[in-house]
């Protein structure tokens, strides 16, 4: 007799991360946390992401305009969204005295700890800022939180490219240190689906990941 396997009706909780528009006025210069506006000119993308995007999903972006920007446009483009709730914790990683330096002074100011794919190790607080170890803490406690509160309903998440990176990580089970290398483009659609159910594995899926619609 063939060993008879656990059914589950745990609802599925669909995550649909959106990083947000390109930045272009920080004249090449880190701006990380800082509230730097997005360019929103980029009419067919938007058009785009407001087809692909489930409509009346719960929404959240962070307290950073670039997002709002971002989900402004997609909902101006045909997407049917609620008023998204503002999760300050799915800010980009705060670089502290860093912010406004230019990009080709981090890596001296960063040596030893430089990284080749972000600014600086995993575990390295610049000065005034923080690791990407700490952004990793607290993005995942408002996944598990998000994910607890509206379980089984689609998520769509405006936030930022270590934001995105963490969560990936975290859907993964990886360690911090190996999520710099996940490529994250502007205006590109990650999608994870919290899958709870019996057994030792992770209740992660990962559905896609950076892709940029047309």
């Amino acid at each position: 007799m063939s060993e008879k396997i656990p059914v589950t009706n745990s609802p599925i909780t669909r995550w649909w991360w959106v990083r947000h528009a390109p930045v272009t006025q920080n004249q090449e210069r880190l701006y990380g946390s800082s509230d730097i506006p997005a360019e929103i000119n980029a009419p067919s993308t938007f058009k785009a992401l407001a087809l692909l995007l489930p409509t009346r999903a719960i929404s959240v972006r962070s307290a950073l305009q670039r997002t709002q920007q971002t989900l402004d446009a997609i909902i101006a483009a045909g997407l049917d969204a609620p008023e998204p709730l503002i999760e300050p914790d799915l800010s980009e990683q705060n670089f502290g005295d860093w912010h406004g330096h230019p990009y080709a002074d981090i890596p001296a100011l960063a040596a030893p700890h430089h990284h080749r794919f972000w600014f600086t190790s995993v575990d390295h607080r610049p000065p005034g800022g923080e690791s990407y170890i700490d952004l990793t803490q607290r993005v995942t406690a408002v996944i598990d939180r998000l994910s607890r509160t509206h379980s089984g309903r689609d998520i769509i998440a405006v936030a930022h490219g270590g934001t995105i990176r963490s969560a990936l990580g975290y859907a993964l089970g990886l360690q911090p240190a190996n999520c710099h290398g996940f490529q994250i483009d502007n205006l590109s659609v990650t999608r994870i689906d919290h899958e709870p159910g019996p057994g030792p594995d992770r209740q992660w899926r990962i559905v896609y990941a950076n892709l940029v619609p047309t």
